[in-house]
């Protein structure tokens, strides 16, 4: 009896495991009636994660190659749809917009975010259009950035002089351009003189944080079964001790902005040099006086701030870090970028916003960059609210949907030479990154498309034809185009994993 029932369980906890493979198929595959866009094979359980990778915008796009631009993929549980075609991204973005105008729950954000009351994370509903209508009209507007024109000049000839006036011999590019950045988002959202502070250089190491975690994978949002391996891992430590760090730091904020009210003046605090008020100032202003139609709650002004400071200054390095990559690996390119800026400044030392519209090769170059360097290659992903067809496949309520817009940027059928660096394919051209052109769409589209573009812009232009100005930029000794390394960090925004090394040698405008 006993020799037998060593053969009965395993026979038994085999036809177990057949069944719950039958099962998973029948739950994750296509429902009867249902047209599921193709999908690869998936395990049980983990679905396609396995497939995911390091770098999802690269291992989405090979697997999209062989099963199509509108492809299924299982995250653990979650159907997401990989959209990899400009066809897709306008079906989604544009003709059903709304439909795929929330965004899926993650614990990082809800967490780190006030329970994602912020603008990117946030789901969408009342509270979202509220709070991007504000930010749209009150800290976005063109005339508002134009507020903060002297603050982008000021800091970017100071980043000019910091150059000259390193005594290495080799700078570090990347470092430069995240204090940039910094200093510019420091002054407008908070009215802060950046100059390296230990507080400042705390929320930077605190952003860095976030973009690692971003990249971390994190079980708990696709099997929610297996939730219980962030408790031993760490990852739910380290994103409770993140989330309380940036609540103290945004609390001190405001309540030296309250203080100033008041009377009392922060000895880093400049936001009145001019008269200017920072971004801080506008939304307590705003829950003060209860401009808009719902109650600004102070979380909802720290979910804020917090959104204008991450995609102020972690996208707009990254995308004039990239920039300046590929110019380094193309000397010709740059060369003739300088002589524009040359050209267009003439005998003048400095170049000033109104000098960029002259450029179009400076702004070729940019979109450029963008186009092989989407500082966000997948977007952020969006959810769909209720069942619908998109290029003639179901897609279900719930249904997750990221937009590899890395991979749309390099179809050879919508791009000659999709790979080569090359700016002149911006030239004469109406293609433009606000969203109207789903071929290139580095920020977006649509409800959810980025509402900063014209900051970013305003910064990367401007420092990008001030370092084009004044200095000759080359490789390190013994350093060739070939050898720069091109590797990536992985995350939501994708950094060049190694810093960008070079020699600056001024030059002079009249030369």
């Amino acid at each position: 009896m006993s020799s037998l029932a060593y053969l009965i369980i395993p026979l038994v906890s085999f036809i177990l495991f057949i069944i719950f493979v039958f099962k998973w198929q029948l739950i994750t595959g296509s429902a009867a009636g249902k047209r599921l866009p193709p999908s690869p094979p998936k395990f049980p359980v983990i679905g396609n994660l396995h497939q995911v990778g390091l770098y999802p915008h690269r291992s989405l796009q090979a697997l999209s190659k062989r099963y199509g631009s509108l492809m299924l993929v299982h995250l653990g549980r979650v159907p997401a749809v990989i959209v990899s075609s400009a066809d897709g991204a306008r079906e989604i973005m544009k003709n059903q917009d709304l439909i795929f105008s929330n965004r899926p729950k993650s614990r990082l954000p809800d967490e780190v975010v006030y329970g994602s009351k912020d603008i990117a994370f946030a789901s969408y509903g009342e509270h979202w259009r509220q709070v991007r209508s504000i930010c749209v009209l009150q800290l976005l507007s063109n005339k508002r950035v134009q507020s903060f024109r002297y603050v982008r000049e000021e800091e970017t000839s100071l980043m000019i002089d910091k150059i000259r006036n390193s005594s290495s011999s080799l700078i570090n590019l990347s470092d430069m351009l995240i204090s940039l950045a910094n200093c510019i988002v420091c002054r407008v959202a908070v009215g802060w003189k950046y100059s390296g502070e230990d507080t400042i250089m705390k929320l930077e190491s605190m952003y860095k944080e976030f973009g690692e975690l971003s990249g971390t994978f994190n079980p708990g949002d696709y099997i929610p079964g297996l939730s219980w391996i962030n408790r031993v891992n760490g990852f739910d430590a380290r994103v409770s001790k993140l989330a309380k760090l940036f609540d103290e730091f945004w609390e001190r904020v405001i309540e030296e902005h309250r203080d100033r009210k008041k009377g009392e003046k922060n000895p880093n605090d400049i936001s009145n040099e001019v008269g200017e008020p920072d971004l801080v100032d506008i939304l307590l202003e705003i829950q003060k006086e209860n401009k808009s139609s719902f109650d600004v709650e102070t979380d909802t002004i720290k979910a804020v701030i917090f959104d204008m400071f991450g995609a102020g200054t972690d996208t707009t390095s990254t995308a004039l870090e990239w920039a300046l990559t590929e110019l380094l690996r193309h000397p010709k390119i740059m060369k003739k970028l300088q002589n524009e800026v040359k050209q267009v400044a003439g005998n003048k030392l400095e170049i000033t916003e109104d000098d960029l519209e002259k450029m179009p090769y400076l702004k070729a170059v940019i979109k450029e960059s963008l186009r092989v360097h989407p500082p966000v290659p997948l977007l952020l992903p969006r959810e769909a609210m209720q069942d619908t067809k998109v290029m003639g496949y179901d897609i279900g309520v719930g249904t997750r949907v990221i937009i590899n817009a890395w991979a749309i940027a390099r179809d050879p059928v919508l791009w000659k030479n999709p790979y080569d660096f090359n700016p002149e394919r911006f030239l004469n051209t109406g293609i433009d990154f606000k969203g109207l052109n789903f071929e290139y769409i580095p920020f977006g589209s649509g409800r959810r498309g980025c509402p900063g573009i014209s900051f970013a812009m305003a910064v990367d232009e401007l420092a990008l034809a001030k370092l084009m100005l004044n200095f000759n930029f080359t490789l390190p000794i013994g350093v060739t185009e070939r050898d720069l390394d091109m590797s990536e960090l992985s995350g939501i925004t994708v950094r060049k994993k190694l810093p960008l090394l070079v020699m600056a040698t001024s030059r002079s405008p009249y030369l």
